[in-house]
C-alpha cells in the first residue's frame, strides 16, 4: 500500500507539470490510481537512481494478445535524461518475452515526439475524458 501511494504521488507530480493536463487532473483526481492487482501481478516497473524512485511504468495485456503501456511517469526534475526511454524499452522486452508482437500506448499530444523517438508509430486518435489522445503502436 505504501508503494502504491508513493507511485501515485509521483504520477501526480509528473502529470501536473503538463500544462494541458493540470486542470483536467485537478477536476478528476480519480485518474491518479495504480491498481493493487497491477502491482501484485508484477506489471509495474520502478526505476531507481541511487536508491531513489525516479520513475515507473506499467503494462497490461490486451485482448488481441498485444500489450498496452498503461503508465509511464518520470520525476519532473530528472526528465530528459533517458529514463523514460529505458522504461519503454524494458516494457518492450517484457512484452516480447510474454509473446506480444507490439506495445501500444494512448499518449498525450505533448508527448508525441517522445513516443515517436522511442519507435512508436501513430495509428490513430481517440477521445479520452482529458481530450484527444494519440493511439501509438511499437512493433516488437
Amino acid at each position: 500500500m505504501a508503494e502504491q501511494k508513493a507511485l501515485e504521488a509521483l504520477q501526480l507530480r509528473a502529470s501536473l507539470t503538463n500544462d494541458g493536463d493540470r486542470e483536467a487532473l485537478l477536476a478528476n483526481p480519480d485518474a491518479i490510481k495504480i491498481p493493487l492487482e497491477q502491482l501484485a501481478a508484477g506489471r509495474v516497473f520502478v526505476s531507481e537512481l541511487s536508491g531513489v524512485t525516479v520513475g515507473f511504468s506499467a503494462i497490461e495485456p490486451r485482448v488481441d494478445g498485444e500489450t498496452e503501456l498503461d503508465a509511464l511517469f518520470v520525476e519532473p526534475n530528472i526528465r530528459r535524461h533517458g529514463i523514460g526511454r529505458l522504461m519503454v524499452e524494458y516494457c518492450a522486452v517484457v512484452a516480447r518475452k510474454q509473446g506480444s508482437a507490439a506495445l501500444h500506448v494512448t499518449g498525450n499530444p505533448h508527448a508525441e515526439d517522445f513516443y515517436l523517438a522511442c519507435g512508436f508509430k501513430q495509428i490513430g486518435t481517440i477521445q479520452t475524458r482529458f481530450g484527444v489522445g494519440l493511439l501509438l503502436r511499437k512493433g516488437l
